[in-house]
């Protein structure tokens, strides 16, 4: 495994982050460019990059709220999105199809959390598929319930993390 580098997103980003998400998600659940350069725009602190090899492989974005409401599609696009609140929501953890495998998703994860921890956050919540719940419960979420969303016309499942 080639040594990873994360950094926060620059808007330039946007573009690539979008072709890993179309490529990685099915349908209609991949987030649209505009909803990921909202994302880097609004929320730079709560978006991780990981690079390998000077390239763009996977990211982490995420927004804050008071009162999570895992089903709330208008947050996707941040709106109710508050950068002081305690509680965040991860919107998409998406690794490039061709350098899945490799462990990116776990240090992306990793790196994600100690730097929440560091804003002092209180919980990170997540939506999943029914595949990923036993690999979030191996990173420390625990399982909430299964989610009222039919983002993208599938079945969803509600984890947390308290910090």
């Amino acid at each position: 495994m080639s040594q990873p580098h994360l950094r926060h997103p620059v808007p330039k980003d946007a573009e690539r982050c979008y072709a890993i998400e179309i490529g990685a998600y099915e349908g209609d659940e991949a987030a649209t460019l505009e909803k990921i350069q909202t994302r880097i725009t609004e929320y730079p602190q709560g978006f991780l990059i990981l690079e390998v090899d000077g390239k763009v492989v996977g990211f982490i974005n995420s927004g804050c709220a008071h009162d999570v409401v895992m089903s709330d599609e208008a947050f996707k696009e941040l709106v109710g999105h508050d950068p002081a609140a305690a509680n965040v929501v991860i919107m998409s953890v998406v690794v490039d199809p061709a350098y899945q495998g490799k462990g990116y998703a776990t240090v992306l994860m990793n790196a994600f959390i100690q730097h929440m921890k560091t804003l002092g956050k209180q919980s990170i919540h997540l939506m999943c598929k029914e595949q990923h719940v036993e690999l979030y419960r191996k990173m420390g979420y625990q399982y909430v319930k299964p989610s009222p969303s039919d983002h993208g016309g599938m079945a969803w499942h509600e984890m947390i993390m308290s910090l």
